[in-house]
């Protein structure tokens, strides 16, 4: 059987296995431990990451304590090996975000008076580059580079599913809009 889903497939044996490492891990560490595990893992810093764990009292004692734990350093390599396998499918992802997302929470974000932060982090913003107010008090939004999105889905897309051949369709279609508007 496989399992199929943003991982691509993974055997049931090797899926069953690594649940059970997961489940063995989460019954030995507390749940600050594998947070701070999670932190350790995206950023190598240890002081930090205790600190955004829940650790705050002495967070340098405290981190360098948790780095000589053989369980924590067990689960830090598991969510550096899982990441490693993971990291092209989750650029992939961010791609086809970039390319066809919806920037309408970003048209939101301009409009609004004054967004509180409630407001802002229910809105989806991944497609911005750079916000900005200019000196007559007007926002300034930019945003990331469909093409250039598009073109990198185009570079992954080799697979024979037909995707390359949908990109370069929409690639020459973009530039065909920005021949049309000169």
């Amino acid at each position: 059987m496989q399992f199929f889903g943003i991982f691509g497939g993974i055997s049931e044996r090797c899926f069953n296995a690594f649940q059970t490492e997961v489940i063995r891990i989460e019954k030995t560490l507390s749940p600050r431990e594998r947070l701070f595990c999670g932190y350790y893992a995206e950023t190598g810093d240890a002081e930090s990451s205790a600190k955004r764990a829940g650790f705050r009292q002495n967070s340098a004692a405290v981190s360098a304590r948790l780095l000589c734990s053989e369980p924590i350093l067990a689960e830090i390599e598991r969510q550096l090996t899982m990441r490693r396998r993971i990291a092209p499918r989750l650029a992939d992802i961010g791609y086809r975000r970039l390319a066809f997302g919806s920037i309408s929470d970003a048209l939101t974000l301009l409009f609004m008076e004054s967004p509180t932060p409630d407001a802002l982090a229910r809105m989806d913003l991944g497609m911005i580059s750079e916000i900005k107010r200019n000196k007559d008090g007007m926002l300034e939004i930019k945003f990331f580079d469909r093409l250039k999105a598009l073109e990198k889905l185009g570079e992954h897309a080799d697979d024979g599913s037909g995707l390359r051949e949908l990109y370069d369709a929409i690639g020459r279609g973009a530039d065909g809009q920005g021949e049309a508007r000169d």
